[in-house]
């Protein structure tokens, strides 16, 4: 009998495993599926609450981490050695498995309420904790994989990530403690799983209505060039090689300012620039600028000896050259390049707005919080960002853009080679899109909302971050006093 029991809970346990890691595998990586993720831990959570702690540690380890390896492929495109892939990956698995234990815990001391909101505490405390420690800001949120469900992003202008990946795990944490009471205490589990599809409700509502909230203020053509063609979509080395892609470009971008374009944005380091060799690079644009009055934000190398920046630089009408340095260099392969320290923004007129701002970003700064958030608070009705993505990545890096438009209140205008040339409104909608690859250079058209919407978490900041912090302490002292 104790042989069939052991032969059952280890079958339970290989379950749960399989499904929860098939349903992570799909449920996040470069091109996630965004219903799989509210289920995903499910299985393991059930498995947990009914077992002895070191099984319900390895299920839930196992499963993240087998799971989590749809990442791989990236990271090793990436340069990252497979050690520190497997410590990345473990990383992740390290921090579920310590949300499902301090959940089974409470649960079986009778606190189900504090298991609730202990699970998607414990992991959001973790992802905030994480966006300052690592390189990479807030790349690694579960958020992200809800990036196509509309009414669900709109939960970011209020709390930013951190609420989208907390409501994402307390749902099924309400599913999996009502299932586990709802025989020994039914009223109970079905007053959890209520809170849990109740908060959903709401938060679905709010993005319903948001999204059907007409959007103020008026619109501007913009006009975005990349090329994924051999030669082009490397840094172009210093003199003829960038003076000649430059002209490539300004080409393409004379044609885009005659359909209308008011202002055109090209991909991050095109070619290399040295001081005092500036004039002849900035002559092609300022004179296009001039022109045909539209503005242009150029990315490339600017070296200023002894240092290096990667800059954009932007040309708008009978006005001095502005430039932006990137502020977050993406390791090991910008290791070498200086960070810039702040920001640059355009005033336009506006028949609508009276002004209009325009703000410069580069690629992995989109990656960050609090410099969208400074822009935000700037003002800023559109931002202008020339990147550079991986092609594997162009959905996944490509679109964390999206979300810093809905959190800050402004529309994205960004430019990547390897990647895709996109632009999205303040409430995440991709207004038109095309790959970088998909002509000798791949063009796009369209006009897009400019107007500045104050959002809670513009106001805010990371507040909700704080409240799982504070959510975790409560629950790890009720930990303490249940024993």
């Amino acid at each position: 009998m104790a042989f069939a029991a052991d032969y059952r809970r280890a079958g339970a346990a290989l379950l749960a495993i399989a499904v929860t890691a098939a349903l992570v595998w799909f449920g996040t990586g470069l091109n996630p599926y965004w219903p799989l993720l509210w289920f995903a831990p499910i299985p393991v959570m059930l498995f947990a609450s009914r077992t002895a702690w070191p099984s319900a540690a390895g299920t839930a380890f196992l499963a993240w981490f087998a799971g989590s390896f749809s990442f791989w492929r990236y990271f090793r495109l990436l340069g990252m050695p497979p050690a520190v892939v497997v410590f990345i990956l473990a990383f992740g698995a390290v921090a579920f498995t310590l949300a499902v234990l301090l959940s089974r815990t409470l649960l079986r001391r009778g606190a189900p309420w504090s298991a609730l909101f202990a699970f998607p505490a414990a992991w959001v405390t973790c992802e905030w904790f994480r966006n300052f420690a690592l390189p990479h800001g807030t790349a690694g949120s579960l958020s992200y994989t809800q990036l196509n469900f509309l009414p669900f992003l709109q939960l970011a202008s209020v709390t930013g990530p951190w609420g989208m990946s907390f409501l994402l795990l307390l749902f099924p944490s309400a599913v999996a403690i009502g299932l586990h009471l709802r025989r020994t205490a039914p009223r109970q589990a079905v007053r959890i799983a209520g809170t849990g599809f109740g908060l959903v409700a709401i938060v679905l509502i709010f993005g319903t209505v948001r999204l059907a909230t007409p959007l103020k203020g008026g619109r501007v053509t913009v006009g975005l060039i990349a090329s994924d063609e051999p030669g082009n979509a490397d840094v172009a080395e210093e003199g003829a090689k960038t003076d000649a892609l430059f002209r490539a470009y300004a080409s393409r971008a004379e044609e885009l300012a005659a359909r209308g374009a008011q202002v055109i944005v090209i991909p991050e380091k095109l070619g290399v620039v040295v001081n005092p060799d500036t004039k002849g690079v900035d002559e092609i644009f300022e004179k296009l600028a001039d022109t045909t009055g539209a503005t242009i934000v150029a990315g490339m190398v600017h070296v200023s000896p002894p240092l290096k920046y990667n800059e954009a630089r932007v040309y708008a009408p009978q006005l001095p050259v502005l430039s932006y340095d990137k502020h977050h260099m993406l390791p090991p392969f910008e290791s070498s390049l200086e960070p810039g320290t702040t920001l640059t923004l355009l005033q336009k007129p506006s028949a609508t707005l009276g002004v209009e701002i325009w703000g410069v970003e580069i690629c992995k700064d989109m990656d960050f919080t609090p410099l969208s958030r400074e822009y935000g608070r700037a003002g800023a009705d559109l931002m202008l960002v020339p990147g550079w993505d991986f092609n594997l990545d162009r959905g996944w890096h490509g679109h964390i853009a999206v979300m810093r438009g809905v959190e800050d209140g402004f529309s994205v205008v960004r430019a990547a080679k390897n990647g895709y040339l996109t632009v999205s409104d303040d409430r995440g909608r991709i207004l038109a899109e095309t790959r970088s690859d998909s002509a000798a250079f791949a063009t796009l058209l369209t006009a897009v909302p400019v107007a500045h919407d104050r959002t809670v978490y513009l106001l805010l900041g990371d507040w909700f971050a704080w409240v799982s912090v504070a959510l975790l302490a409560f629950a790890l002292s009720r930990l303490w006093l249940a024993r």
